[in-house]
Protein backbone atom coordinates (compact mmCIF):
# COMPACT_ATOMS: atom_id res chain seq x y z
CA UNK A 1 0.00 0.00 0.00
CA UNK A 2 1.23 3.37 -1.03
CA UNK A 3 1.73 6.34 1.49
CA UNK A 4 -0.16 9.30 1.00
CA UNK A 5 2.14 12.62 -0.15
CA UNK A 6 3.50 14.19 2.78
CA UNK A 7 1.94 11.69 5.06
CA UNK A 8 4.69 9.30 6.22
CA UNK A 9 3.76 5.30 6.75
CA UNK A 10 3.99 4.62 10.46
CA UNK A 11 6.29 1.81 11.62
CA UNK A 12 3.86 0.01 14.13
CA UNK A 13 6.91 -3.27 14.04
CA UNK A 14 10.23 -0.25 15.01
CA UNK A 15 9.74 0.29 18.91
CA UNK A 16 8.38 -3.23 19.09
CA UNK A 17 11.64 -4.78 17.26
CA UNK A 18 13.54 -2.41 19.97
CA UNK A 19 11.84 -4.04 22.56
CA UNK A 20 12.48 -7.30 21.81
CA UNK A 21 16.14 -6.61 20.97
CA UNK A 22 16.55 -5.20 24.15
CA UNK A 23 14.96 -7.90 26.05
CA UNK A 24 17.16 -10.45 24.04
CA UNK A 25 20.62 -8.39 25.21
CA UNK A 26 19.33 -8.56 28.95
CA UNK A 27 19.02 -12.04 28.65
CA UNK A 28 22.02 -12.66 27.16
CA UNK A 29 23.77 -10.65 29.58
CA UNK A 30 22.24 -12.27 32.44
CA UNK A 31 23.88 -16.01 31.24
CA UNK A 32 27.02 -13.97 31.20
CA UNK A 33 26.62 -12.52 34.51
CA UNK A 34 25.67 -16.05 36.29
CA UNK A 35 28.95 -17.44 34.65
CA UNK A 36 31.06 -14.42 36.03
CA UNK A 37 29.43 -14.89 39.40
CA UNK A 38 29.83 -18.52 39.52
CA UNK A 39 33.52 -18.56 37.96
CA UNK A 40 34.23 -15.59 40.46
CA UNK A 41 33.02 -17.77 43.11
CA UNK A 42 35.23 -20.42 41.39
CA UNK A 43 38.24 -18.50 42.41
CA UNK A 44 37.01 -17.58 45.75
CA UNK A 45 37.54 -20.77 46.85
CA UNK A 46 41.45 -20.34 47.07
CA UNK A 47 41.01 -18.82 50.23
CA UNK A 48 40.30 -22.31 51.08
CA UNK A 49 43.09 -23.99 49.19
CA UNK A 50 44.29 -25.00 45.47
CA UNK A 51 42.45 -28.60 46.01
CA UNK A 52 39.13 -26.59 46.66
CA UNK A 53 39.72 -24.64 43.72
CA UNK A 54 40.26 -27.69 41.71
CA UNK A 55 37.29 -29.24 43.04
CA UNK A 56 34.98 -26.94 42.13
CA UNK A 57 36.34 -26.78 39.01
CA UNK A 58 34.95 -29.87 38.02
CA UNK A 59 31.16 -28.92 39.03
CA UNK A 60 31.82 -25.08 36.71
CA UNK A 61 32.99 -27.38 33.42
CA UNK A 62 29.80 -29.78 34.06
CA UNK A 63 27.39 -26.85 33.72
CA UNK A 64 29.87 -24.46 31.38
CA UNK A 65 31.79 -27.14 29.29
CA UNK A 66 29.05 -29.43 28.72
CA UNK A 67 27.56 -29.04 25.37
CA UNK A 68 24.40 -26.98 26.26
CA UNK A 69 26.00 -24.85 28.82
CA UNK A 70 28.96 -23.93 25.71
CA UNK A 71 26.31 -23.24 23.25
CA UNK A 72 24.27 -20.77 25.53
CA UNK A 73 28.12 -19.38 27.44
CA UNK A 74 29.24 -18.91 23.58
CA UNK A 75 25.96 -18.05 21.67
CA UNK A 76 25.23 -15.42 24.84
CA UNK A 77 28.52 -13.62 24.12
CA UNK A 78 28.39 -13.24 20.40
CA UNK A 79 24.55 -11.83 21.03
CA UNK A 80 25.55 -9.10 23.62
CA UNK A 81 28.24 -8.16 22.06
CA UNK A 82 26.33 -8.28 18.54
CA UNK A 83 23.57 -6.43 19.88
CA UNK A 84 25.80 -4.08 21.80
CA UNK A 85 26.58 -3.15 18.53
CA UNK A 86 23.18 -2.61 17.11
CA UNK A 87 22.57 -0.48 20.00
CA UNK A 88 25.95 1.68 19.56
CA UNK A 89 24.67 2.01 15.94
CA UNK A 90 21.02 3.01 16.78
CA UNK A 91 22.00 6.05 19.13
CA UNK A 92 21.64 9.10 17.50
CA UNK A 93 23.73 10.96 19.55
CA UNK A 94 26.79 9.96 21.85
CA UNK A 95 25.97 12.45 24.17
CA UNK A 96 25.27 9.91 27.42
CA UNK A 97 25.29 9.95 31.28
CA UNK A 98 28.71 9.07 32.87
CA UNK A 99 27.29 5.51 33.95
CA UNK A 100 25.79 4.70 30.26
CA UNK A 101 29.42 6.13 28.60
CA UNK A 102 31.32 3.85 31.09
CA UNK A 103 29.27 0.83 30.77
CA UNK A 104 29.92 1.41 26.75
CA UNK A 105 33.24 1.56 27.07
CA UNK A 106 34.16 -1.42 29.33
CA UNK A 107 32.34 -3.42 27.19
CA UNK A 108 34.22 -2.63 25.02
CA UNK A 109 37.23 -3.22 26.02
CA UNK A 110 36.52 -6.59 27.37
CA UNK A 111 36.97 -8.80 24.38
CA UNK A 112 40.50 -7.29 24.03
CA UNK A 113 41.64 -8.45 27.75
CA UNK A 114 39.70 -11.77 27.36
CA UNK A 115 41.12 -13.29 24.41
CA UNK A 116 44.36 -14.31 25.40
CA UNK A 117 42.70 -15.98 28.67
CA UNK A 118 40.06 -17.66 26.25
CA UNK A 119 42.76 -19.29 23.77
CA UNK A 120 45.09 -19.83 26.40
CA UNK A 121 42.35 -22.26 27.98
CA UNK A 122 39.26 -23.27 26.53
CA UNK A 123 40.58 -22.90 22.57
CA UNK A 124 43.76 -24.98 23.72
CA UNK A 125 41.94 -27.53 25.58
CA UNK A 126 38.93 -27.94 22.38
CA UNK A 127 42.30 -28.26 20.00
CA UNK A 128 44.82 -29.98 22.28
CA UNK A 129 42.59 -31.85 24.49
CA UNK A 130 44.60 -30.93 27.27
CA UNK A 131 42.63 -28.79 29.90
CA UNK A 132 44.51 -26.43 32.00
CA UNK A 133 44.16 -26.65 35.31
CA UNK A 134 43.96 -24.20 38.14
CA UNK A 135 47.23 -25.08 39.70
CA UNK A 136 48.84 -25.00 36.36
CA UNK A 137 47.28 -21.45 35.28
CA UNK A 138 47.81 -20.11 38.79
CA UNK A 139 51.75 -21.04 38.39
CA UNK A 140 51.72 -19.67 34.71
CA UNK A 141 50.21 -15.98 35.78
CA UNK A 142 51.43 -15.78 39.11
CA UNK A 143 54.84 -17.24 39.12
CA UNK A 144 56.18 -17.32 35.77
CA UNK A 145 54.16 -14.61 34.26
CA UNK A 146 52.90 -11.48 36.81
CA UNK A 147 52.16 -9.11 33.98
CA UNK A 148 49.69 -11.08 32.61
CA UNK A 149 48.34 -12.21 36.15
CA UNK A 150 47.36 -8.42 36.88
CA UNK A 151 45.90 -8.39 33.42
CA UNK A 152 43.58 -10.90 34.22
CA UNK A 153 43.00 -9.17 37.18
CA UNK A 154 41.93 -5.96 36.09
CA UNK A 155 39.72 -7.78 33.54
CA UNK A 156 37.79 -9.30 36.01
CA UNK A 157 37.26 -6.36 37.23
CA UNK A 158 36.07 -4.61 34.56
CA UNK A 159 33.81 -7.50 33.62
CA UNK A 160 32.13 -7.73 36.82
CA UNK A 161 31.82 -3.87 36.92
CA UNK A 162 30.01 -3.77 33.02
CA UNK A 163 27.77 -6.25 34.29
CA UNK A 164 26.57 -4.69 37.90
CA UNK A 165 26.19 -1.25 35.83
CA UNK A 166 23.78 -3.46 33.36
CA UNK A 167 21.71 -4.87 36.02
CA UNK A 168 21.43 -1.39 37.59
CA UNK A 169 20.08 -0.14 34.49
CA UNK A 170 17.32 -2.90 34.62
CA UNK A 171 16.49 -2.71 38.26
CA UNK A 172 16.96 1.27 38.66
CA UNK A 173 12.71 1.56 37.86
CA UNK A 174 11.56 -0.93 39.54
CA UNK A 175 9.87 0.13 43.00
CA UNK A 176 11.27 -2.06 44.88
CA UNK A 177 15.12 -1.19 44.38
CA UNK A 178 15.52 0.92 46.29
CA UNK A 179 14.99 -1.08 49.70
CA UNK A 180 16.94 -4.16 48.10
CA UNK A 181 19.96 -1.67 46.89
CA UNK A 182 21.83 -1.90 49.81
CA UNK A 183 21.96 -5.76 49.93
CA UNK A 184 22.50 -5.83 45.98
CA UNK A 185 25.93 -3.04 46.32
CA UNK A 186 26.94 -5.66 48.87
CA UNK A 187 27.20 -8.43 47.03
CA UNK A 188 28.27 -6.70 44.18
CA UNK A 189 31.47 -5.28 46.15
CA UNK A 190 31.92 -8.83 47.62
CA UNK A 191 32.05 -11.46 44.69
CA UNK A 192 34.77 -9.57 43.10
CA UNK A 193 36.76 -9.09 46.31
CA UNK A 194 36.64 -12.66 47.22
CA UNK A 195 37.62 -13.83 44.29
CA UNK A 196 41.01 -11.76 43.44
CA UNK A 197 41.77 -12.38 47.24
CA UNK A 198 41.09 -16.07 46.28
CA UNK A 199 43.42 -16.05 43.30
CA UNK A 200 46.08 -14.10 45.60
CA UNK A 201 45.92 -17.15 48.04
CA UNK A 202 46.20 -19.55 45.71
CA UNK A 203 49.55 -17.48 43.79
CA UNK A 204 51.06 -17.70 47.48
CA UNK A 205 50.65 -21.42 47.71
CA UNK A 206 52.04 -21.78 44.27
CA UNK A 207 54.64 -19.23 44.85
CA UNK A 208 56.12 -21.13 48.07
CA UNK A 209 55.73 -24.82 46.55
CA UNK A 210 56.40 -24.13 42.47
CA UNK A 211 56.52 -27.74 42.22
CA UNK A 212 54.06 -29.09 44.65
CA UNK A 213 51.32 -30.36 41.74
CA UNK A 214 54.51 -31.87 39.62
CA UNK A 215 56.30 -30.30 36.36
CA UNK A 216 54.23 -27.73 33.74
CA UNK A 217 53.07 -29.60 31.14
CA UNK A 218 53.86 -29.50 27.81
CA UNK A 219 50.63 -28.99 25.65
CA UNK A 220 50.73 -30.45 22.41
CA UNK A 221 51.53 -28.89 19.56
CA UNK A 222 49.27 -26.88 17.16
CA UNK A 223 49.51 -24.76 14.13
CA UNK A 224 46.06 -23.24 14.72
CA UNK A 225 46.88 -21.47 18.32
CA UNK A 226 49.08 -18.90 17.56
CA UNK A 227 46.85 -17.32 15.08
CA UNK A 228 43.69 -17.55 16.84
CA UNK A 229 43.97 -15.01 19.53
CA UNK A 230 45.27 -12.38 16.35
CA UNK A 231 42.56 -13.55 14.41
CA UNK A 232 39.80 -12.48 17.09
CA UNK A 233 41.58 -8.93 17.99
CA UNK A 234 41.08 -8.33 14.96
CA UNK A 235 37.35 -9.80 14.41
CA UNK A 236 36.30 -7.80 17.18
CA UNK A 237 38.38 -4.65 16.47
CA UNK A 238 37.11 -4.51 12.98
CA UNK A 239 33.59 -5.15 14.18
CA UNK A 240 33.54 -2.17 16.49
CA UNK A 241 35.10 -0.33 13.58
CA UNK A 242 32.32 -0.91 11.12
CA UNK A 243 30.26 0.08 13.60
CA UNK A 244 31.47 3.65 14.20
CA UNK A 245 31.84 3.70 9.97
CA UNK A 246 28.28 3.05 9.70
CA UNK A 247 27.27 5.73 12.00
CA UNK A 248 29.37 8.15 10.39
CA UNK A 249 28.54 7.16 6.96
CA UNK A 250 24.31 7.90 8.40
CA UNK A 251 25.20 10.78 9.99
CA UNK A 252 26.28 12.00 6.89
CA UNK A 253 23.34 10.87 5.32
CA UNK A 254 21.00 12.12 7.67
CA UNK A 255 22.66 15.60 7.93
CA UNK A 256 21.57 15.83 4.70
CA UNK A 257 18.14 15.31 5.98
CA UNK A 258 17.72 17.93 8.20
CA UNK A 259 14.70 19.14 10.44
CA UNK A 260 14.31 22.50 11.90
CA UNK A 261 12.59 22.78 15.13
CA UNK A 262 11.36 26.13 16.05
CA UNK A 263 11.13 27.06 19.48
CA UNK A 264 9.70 30.40 21.18
CA UNK A 265 11.37 33.34 20.80
CA UNK A 266 12.09 32.70 17.14
CA UNK A 267 14.94 30.04 18.60
CA UNK A 268 15.71 27.45 15.77
CA UNK A 269 16.91 24.24 16.30
CA UNK A 270 18.57 22.01 13.05
CA UNK A 271 19.04 18.75 13.55
CA UNK A 272 19.16 15.14 11.53
CA UNK A 273 16.18 13.37 10.49
CA UNK A 274 15.39 10.74 13.57
CA UNK A 275 16.38 12.95 16.30
CA UNK A 276 13.64 13.77 19.17
CA UNK A 277 12.92 17.15 20.24
CA UNK A 278 14.24 16.09 23.66
CA UNK A 279 17.41 15.39 21.99
CA UNK A 280 17.61 18.86 19.92
CA UNK A 281 16.69 20.88 23.15
CA UNK A 282 19.67 19.12 24.86
CA UNK A 283 22.10 20.08 22.27
CA UNK A 284 20.96 23.77 21.45
CA UNK A 285 21.07 24.10 25.47
CA UNK A 286 17.35 24.60 25.81
CA UNK A 287 15.70 23.87 29.18
CA UNK A 288 13.80 21.20 28.72
CA UNK A 289 12.19 18.88 31.54
CA UNK A 290 12.42 14.90 31.35
CA UNK A 291 12.28 13.55 34.86
CA UNK A 292 12.13 10.35 33.99
CA UNK A 293 15.00 10.41 32.14
CA UNK A 294 13.26 10.41 27.95
CA UNK A 295 11.88 6.97 28.39
CA UNK A 296 8.19 8.06 28.13
CA UNK A 297 7.22 6.98 31.50
CA UNK A 298 5.66 10.71 32.49
CA UNK A 299 5.10 13.41 30.89
CA UNK A 300 7.16 16.60 31.85
CA UNK A 301 8.74 16.77 28.86
CA UNK A 302 5.44 17.37 26.65
CA UNK A 303 5.44 19.95 24.09
CA UNK A 304 2.64 21.93 22.30
CA UNK A 305 3.10 21.95 18.15
CA UNK A 306 1.92 25.26 16.55
CA UNK A 307 2.82 24.43 13.49
CA UNK A 308 3.43 21.12 10.93
CA UNK A 309 2.12 18.17 12.99
CA UNK A 310 -0.02 17.21 10.44
CA UNK A 311 3.10 15.64 8.83
CA UNK A 312 4.53 14.45 11.40
CA UNK A 313 4.67 10.51 12.24
CA UNK A 314 1.92 9.38 14.80
CA UNK A 315 2.61 8.51 18.40
CA UNK A 316 3.98 5.30 19.47
CA UNK A 317 2.10 2.45 21.24
CA UNK A 318 4.21 4.41 24.70
CA UNK A 319 3.36 7.97 23.65
CA UNK A 320 -0.46 7.50 23.37
CA UNK A 321 -0.41 5.44 26.79
CA UNK A 322 1.07 8.37 28.59
CA UNK A 323 -1.06 11.07 26.63
CA UNK A 324 -4.01 9.56 27.02
CA UNK A 325 -3.32 8.92 30.76
CA UNK A 326 -2.90 12.93 31.40
CA UNK A 327 -5.84 13.39 28.79
CA UNK A 328 -3.71 15.47 26.46
CA UNK A 329 -4.92 17.74 24.03
CA UNK A 330 -4.49 16.39 20.29
CA UNK A 331 -1.82 18.82 19.60
CA UNK A 332 0.40 17.94 22.18
CA UNK A 333 3.34 15.41 22.12
CA UNK A 334 5.86 13.51 24.34
CA UNK A 335 9.38 15.35 23.30
CA UNK A 336 11.52 12.60 24.30
CA UNK A 337 8.90 10.56 21.88
CA UNK A 338 8.31 12.70 19.38
CA UNK A 339 10.99 12.72 16.22
CA UNK A 340 10.17 15.29 13.54
CA UNK A 341 10.29 14.46 9.84
CA UNK A 342 9.42 18.08 8.47
CA UNK A 343 9.66 21.14 9.97
CA UNK A 344 7.80 21.77 13.25
CA UNK A 345 7.04 24.61 15.95
CA UNK A 346 6.91 23.56 19.03
CA UNK A 347 6.93 25.24 22.60
CA UNK A 348 7.33 23.27 25.95
CA UNK A 349 4.36 23.23 28.16
CA UNK A 350 6.20 23.19 31.95
CA UNK A 351 8.63 25.33 32.61
CA UNK A 352 11.94 24.43 34.37
CA UNK A 353 11.58 27.63 36.62
CA UNK A 354 14.28 30.26 37.03
CA UNK A 355 16.68 27.40 38.56
CA UNK A 356 16.26 26.06 35.51
CA UNK A 357 17.18 21.97 35.37
CA UNK A 358 19.55 22.09 38.43
CA UNK A 359 16.73 21.13 40.63
CA UNK A 360 15.49 17.91 38.66
CA UNK A 361 18.49 16.60 38.22
CA UNK A 362 19.93 15.84 41.47
CA UNK A 363 20.71 12.74 42.45
CA UNK A 364 18.49 9.96 45.10
CA UNK A 365 14.98 10.90 45.98
CA UNK A 366 15.36 14.49 44.88
CA UNK A 367 13.70 13.76 41.09
CA UNK A 368 10.89 11.62 42.56
CA UNK A 369 10.92 7.54 42.70
CA UNK A 370 8.08 5.37 42.63
CA UNK A 371 7.57 3.50 45.23
CA UNK A 372 4.53 1.18 46.40
CA UNK A 373 3.55 2.94 50.56
CA UNK A 374 1.16 3.25 52.97
CA UNK A 375 -1.27 5.98 53.81
CA UNK A 376 -2.28 7.31 56.65
CA UNK A 377 -4.68 10.45 56.96
CA UNK A 378 -6.44 11.22 60.20
CA UNK A 379 -8.24 14.51 61.15
CA UNK A 380 -10.24 16.10 64.54
CA UNK A 381 -14.37 15.57 63.78
CA UNK A 382 -15.53 18.94 65.22
CA UNK A 383 -12.45 20.78 65.59
CA UNK A 384 -13.35 23.99 64.05
CA UNK A 385 -16.60 24.63 66.23
CA UNK A 386 -14.43 23.85 69.00
CA UNK A 387 -11.39 26.48 68.17
CA UNK A 388 -14.53 29.26 67.57
CA UNK A 389 -15.28 29.29 71.23
CA UNK A 390 -11.56 29.29 72.43
CA UNK A 391 -8.97 32.11 72.72
CA UNK A 392 -6.55 31.53 70.26
CA UNK A 393 -3.72 30.20 72.11
CA UNK A 394 -5.40 28.11 74.23
CA UNK A 395 -6.33 26.37 70.60
CA UNK A 396 -2.71 26.41 70.05
CA UNK A 397 -1.88 25.05 73.01
CA UNK A 398 -4.37 21.85 71.82
CA UNK A 399 -3.39 21.63 68.29
CA UNK A 400 0.38 21.61 69.94
CA UNK A 401 -0.85 18.87 72.12
CA UNK A 402 -2.83 16.71 69.19
CA UNK A 403 -0.07 17.03 66.88
CA UNK A 404 3.00 15.98 69.39
CA UNK A 405 0.28 12.79 70.04
CA UNK A 406 -0.19 11.71 66.49
CA UNK A 407 3.79 12.26 65.43
CA UNK A 408 4.84 10.24 68.02
CA UNK A 409 2.54 7.64 67.40
CA UNK A 410 3.40 7.60 63.69
CA UNK A 411 7.29 7.48 64.10
CA UNK A 412 7.12 4.57 67.16
CA UNK A 413 4.91 2.93 64.79
CA UNK A 414 8.12 3.34 61.97
CA UNK A 415 6.34 5.90 59.61
CA UNK A 416 7.33 9.32 58.47
CA UNK A 417 4.92 12.49 59.17
CA UNK A 418 4.50 14.15 55.95
CA UNK A 419 2.48 17.41 56.73
CA UNK A 420 0.30 19.33 59.15
CA UNK A 421 -2.61 20.16 57.18
CA UNK A 422 -5.03 22.61 59.50
CA UNK A 423 -5.68 19.91 62.47
CA UNK A 424 -4.56 17.27 59.30
CA UNK A 425 -1.72 15.18 59.47
CA UNK A 426 -0.29 13.16 56.47
CA UNK A 427 1.54 10.11 57.46
CA UNK A 428 3.53 7.95 55.20
CA UNK A 429 4.70 4.09 55.64
CA UNK A 430 7.11 2.02 53.76
CA UNK A 431 9.27 4.57 52.56
CA UNK A 432 12.33 2.12 54.06
CA UNK A 433 10.22 -1.05 54.35
CA UNK A 434 8.46 -3.69 52.45
CA UNK A 435 4.85 -3.29 51.12
CA UNK A 436 3.55 -5.38 53.60
CA UNK A 437 5.67 -4.11 56.84
CA UNK A 438 4.34 -0.37 55.82
CA UNK A 439 0.57 -1.61 55.98
CA UNK A 440 1.25 -3.20 59.01
CA UNK A 441 2.90 -0.34 60.12
CA UNK A 442 0.43 1.96 59.33
CA UNK A 443 -2.58 -0.31 61.28
CA UNK A 444 -0.09 -0.16 64.34
CA UNK A 445 0.34 4.22 63.87
CA UNK A 446 -3.69 4.08 63.80
CA UNK A 447 -3.75 2.05 66.72
CA UNK A 448 -1.66 4.35 68.76
CA UNK A 449 -3.14 7.80 68.04
CA UNK A 450 -6.52 6.27 68.90
CA UNK A 451 -4.82 5.05 72.25
CA UNK A 452 -2.93 8.66 72.74
CA UNK A 453 -5.89 10.59 71.74
CA UNK A 454 -7.84 8.46 74.53
CA UNK A 455 -5.02 9.76 76.89
CA UNK A 456 -4.92 13.26 75.81
CA UNK A 457 -8.88 13.41 76.97
CA UNK A 458 -8.52 12.23 80.20
CA UNK A 459 -5.74 14.38 80.86
CA UNK A 460 -7.50 17.20 79.79
CA UNK A 461 -11.16 16.71 80.48
CA UNK A 462 -11.99 19.46 82.58
CA UNK A 463 -11.14 21.46 79.29
CA UNK A 464 -13.31 20.03 76.95
CA UNK A 465 -17.31 20.02 76.52
CA UNK A 466 -16.70 17.42 74.67
CA UNK A 467 -13.94 14.78 73.95
CA UNK A 468 -11.59 15.43 70.93
CA UNK A 469 -12.90 12.74 68.29
CA UNK A 470 -10.44 11.37 65.19
CA UNK A 471 -11.17 10.21 61.34
CA UNK A 472 -8.67 8.14 59.67
CA UNK A 473 -8.16 6.84 56.30
CA UNK A 474 -5.75 3.93 55.51
CA UNK A 475 -4.77 3.17 51.95
CA UNK A 476 -1.95 1.20 50.57
CA UNK A 477 -0.40 1.12 46.65
CA UNK A 478 1.80 3.22 44.37
CA UNK A 479 2.78 7.18 44.61
CA UNK A 480 6.16 9.41 43.76
CA UNK A 481 8.17 10.25 46.73
CA UNK A 482 10.55 12.61 46.34
CA UNK A 483 11.89 16.09 47.14
CA UNK A 484 9.38 18.69 46.17
CA UNK A 485 8.83 22.44 47.04
CA UNK A 486 11.00 25.53 46.51
CA UNK A 487 13.84 26.86 48.50
CA UNK A 488 13.85 26.57 52.24
CA UNK A 489 10.58 24.98 51.67
CA UNK A 490 11.26 21.85 50.02
CA UNK A 491 10.48 18.60 52.10
CA UNK A 492 10.11 14.60 51.31
CA UNK A 493 6.31 14.55 50.45
CA UNK A 494 4.66 12.13 47.43
CA UNK A 495 2.10 12.42 45.25
CA UNK A 496 -0.57 10.17 43.09
CA UNK A 497 -3.43 8.54 43.09
CA UNK A 498 -2.83 6.84 46.33
CA UNK A 499 -2.83 10.24 48.71
CA UNK A 500 -6.31 11.42 47.04
CA UNK A 501 -7.71 7.61 47.45
CA UNK A 502 -6.44 7.81 51.75
CA UNK A 503 -7.67 11.60 51.86
CA UNK A 504 -11.18 10.50 50.37
CA UNK A 505 -11.08 7.47 52.71
CA UNK A 506 -10.51 9.65 55.96
CA UNK A 507 -13.24 12.30 54.19
CA UNK A 508 -15.60 9.21 54.14
CA UNK A 509 -14.80 8.46 58.22
CA UNK A 510 -15.77 12.30 58.62
CA UNK A 511 -19.45 11.42 57.63
CA UNK A 512 -19.85 8.14 58.59
CA UNK A 513 -19.12 9.53 61.43
CA UNK A 514 -16.67 6.74 62.42
CA UNK A 515 -12.90 6.74 63.58
CA UNK A 516 -11.19 4.26 60.96
CA UNK A 517 -11.65 3.62 57.43
CA UNK A 518 -9.56 0.90 55.93
CA UNK A 519 -9.17 0.40 52.22
CA UNK A 520 -9.09 -3.16 50.93
CA UNK A 521 -5.87 -3.09 48.77
CA UNK A 522 -4.16 -2.35 52.38
CA UNK A 523 -5.86 -4.62 54.65
CA UNK A 524 -4.42 -7.26 51.94
CA UNK A 525 -1.02 -6.39 52.20
CA UNK A 526 -1.01 -6.54 56.14
CA UNK A 527 -2.84 -9.71 55.51
CA UNK A 528 -6.30 -8.94 58.04
CA UNK A 529 -9.14 -10.69 57.96
CA UNK A 530 -11.79 -7.43 58.46
CA UNK A 531 -14.70 -9.82 57.33
CA UNK A 532 -16.54 -8.99 60.52
CA UNK A 533 -16.80 -5.11 59.49
CA UNK A 534 -19.03 -3.35 56.85
CA UNK A 535 -17.89 -2.93 53.69
CA UNK A 536 -18.30 -0.28 51.44
CA UNK A 537 -17.23 0.69 47.48
CA UNK A 538 -16.33 4.50 47.74
CA UNK A 539 -15.99 6.45 44.37
CA UNK A 540 -12.60 8.23 43.94
CA UNK A 541 -12.99 11.11 41.91
CA UNK A 542 -10.28 10.94 38.87
CA UNK A 543 -10.45 7.51 39.74
CA UNK A 544 -11.94 4.89 37.14
CA UNK A 545 -12.28 2.16 39.36
CA UNK A 546 -14.05 2.05 42.72
CA UNK A 547 -12.20 1.52 45.88
CA UNK A 548 -13.36 -1.04 48.28
CA UNK A 549 -13.06 -0.06 51.68
CA UNK A 550 -13.93 -1.36 55.34
CA UNK A 551 -15.87 0.67 58.28
CA UNK A 552 -14.58 0.50 61.75
CA UNK A 553 -16.87 2.81 64.35
CA UNK A 554 -14.46 2.31 67.11
CA UNK A 555 -10.11 2.14 66.32
CA UNK A 556 -9.99 0.73 69.86
CA UNK A 557 -12.07 -2.28 69.23
CA UNK A 558 -10.13 -3.17 66.62
CA UNK A 559 -7.50 -5.99 66.34
CA UNK A 560 -4.81 -6.54 64.43
CA UNK A 561 -6.33 -10.21 63.45
CA UNK A 562 -3.83 -12.14 60.76
CA UNK A 563 -5.82 -14.27 58.08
Amino acid sequence: MKSLPGKPTPDPLGSEITIRTREIRLVAGLVLGLFLLTHFSNHALGLVSVEAMEAGRAWFNRLWRSPAGTVLLYGSVLTHFLLALLALYRRRSLRMPFREAAQLVLGMSLPFLLVAHVVGTRVEWALTGQDSGYPEVVRNIWVLNPAVGARQALALVIAWLHGCLGVYFWLRPKPWFPRAALLLYTVALLVPVLALLGFVEAGRDMAEAPDRFGPIPVPPASDLLPMIAPGLYTAFGGMIAATLAARLVRSLRLWSRRVRIIYPGDQVVTVPLGFSVLEASRIAGIPQLSVCGGRGRCSTCRVRVLEGLERQPPPTAQERGTLARIKAGPNVRLACQFRPTHDVSVVPILSAGRNGMASLVRGGRAQGQEQDIAVLFCDLRGFTSLAERRLPFDTVFILNRYFEAVGESVEDAGGYIDKFIGDGVLALFGLKTTPQQAAQQALDAALRIKAALDHLNEEYASEFEHPLKIAMGLHAGPAIVGQMGYGQATSLTAVGDTINAASRLEGLAKELEVELVVSEDLATRAGLDLSDRERQIVQIRGRAAPLESWIVPQAGDFRMVSR
